[in-house]
């Protein structure tokens, strides 16, 4: 059983969905626990760092295997609890980034969240590190995206999104940064390839 740790509901059919295509005998466990981002945010990523390793905790009390970690902002978090957990503890975009290191030097990220924006430029630096390869990140955060996102526009979130990203035409490779803004990769015309983490972080998460 894997464990998938949630700050919104609207993940539980996307990873359910790529069960499916990736790996169709895994079981998985959701959690979702929406305070944890908004805690983040008002209070600062580290102030949330004692709930997220109970979250985890239970995870493993629960029977699960390992623990995916959906949520950037806390994705950090959730890999330090690993330790106390006793299981395996992955972030969802940590694939991604690695994927990002080996496209080339040049990485835009792109985010609906400022949250966001720290933890994956820092998450893409150290893949680098680890890879031993020189890159450069520019981010920036798209306007009114996460507005749209909140009000349960995700059509107007995902169209702000996809506008994003044909607008960057100086980098190999885009991120974005956050599991919910990954099908805006279908909806833009750059001819810049695009990296998503659910369905990399699945696959990572299901071969521990």
């Amino acid at each position: 059983m894997l464990a998938l740790l949630h700050t919104s509901q609207a993940h539980v059919l996307t990873f359910d969905r790529l069960r499916s295509e990736e790996a169709p005998t895994l079981t998985l466990y959701h959690i979702v626990a929406e305070h944890l981002l908004d805690d983040a945010r008002r209070l600062g990523v580290p102030a949330v760092a004692e709930q997220v390793a109970q979250q985890v905790g239970l995870a493993a009390e629960a029977g699960a295997r390992a623990v995916l970690c959906t949520c950037s902002t806390i994705g950090a978090l959730a890999e330090q609890a690993a330790a106390t957990a006793g299981i395996p503890v992955l972030r969802v975009d940590r694939p991604m980034a690695a994927a990002a290191v080996a496209a080339g030097p040049r990485i835009t990220v792109l985010a609906a969240l400022a949250s966001t924006l720290a933890p994956t430029t820092a998450l893409i630096e150290q893949e680098a590190a680890r890879a031993g390869r020189s890159v450069t990140v520019s981010a920036r955060v798209i306007c009114g995206a996460w507005d749209r996102f909140e009000a349960g526009d995700l059509d107007g979130y995902l169209d702000r999104i996809a506008a994003a990203l044909g607008e960057v035409t100086d980098a190999d490779v885009i991120v974005l940064a956050q599991a919910s803004m990954a099908p805006a990769a279908e909806r833009n015309a750059t001819t810049v390839p695009v990296l998503a983490s659910p369905r990399l972080g699945l696959r990572a998460a299901a071969a521990l």
